[in-house]
């Protein structure tokens, strides 16, 4: 009957069709992230520029504590400009920095940096109706996540050396409360 090389050769021709529309957006999509990668990896060091926070003027004569102005009022954020640069305050000196889970994270609302709190513990699984008090008057020196969810929120808080052993020493399950004086 003849070459079967011929009658290959004689079959119609079909057209490569276009990939679906879900596979059209899965490359596009896979284009769009490799392309915000690459500009993530060549964005030079300085890029966004860090600012950096500049020493706040004392009054001649006064003297500032850390998160208190020279009057002895607190500001929100401890500043005593009221600037507010985003970061944790710095540590007053002899103080360390705890960081502390409180019970009811809806507490952080009403704490700013620079406020001062009373540090409260309470035994786990409500053995003790009674709080113990840890710290009193203890500086907040950041809220960290006070919008988070998933209960990563918590106070940063500068404590003395024995207040902070005896806050990070008490057993799991503890819960911490905290009452704003200012």
């Amino acid at each position: 009957m003849g070459d079967p090389d011929s009658a290959r050769a004689l079959r119609p021709l079909r057209r490569p069709r276009l990939p679906a529309r879900p596979a059209l957006f899965r490359a596009g999509l896979v284009a769009a992230l490799l392309g915000l990668a690459a500009a993530v990896l060549h964005t030079p060091p300085g890029c966004p520029p860090a600012a950096a926070p500049g020493p706040a003027a004392v009054p001649t004569g006064a003297t500032a504590t850390a998160g208190q102005p020279a009057d002895g009022r607190a500001t929100t954020d401890g500043r005593p400009d009221g600037s507010d640069t985003g970061g944790p305050l710095p540590l007053p000196s002899g103080a360390v920095g705890v960081p502390v889970r409180l019970a009811e994270p809806a507490a952080l609302a009403v704490v700013r940096r620079g406020s001062r709190v009373d540090l409260l513990a309470a035994a786990p699984g409500g053995a003790s109706p009674d709080a113990a008090l840890l710290a009193p008057a203890a500086l907040v020196l950041d809220v960290l996540g006070a919008d988070a969810a998933d209960g990563s929120a918590a106070l940063y808080l500068a404590l003395r050396p024995d207040q902070a052993q005896r806050t990070v020493g008490l057993p799991e399950g503890t819960r911490f409360a905290v009452v704003v004086r200012n």
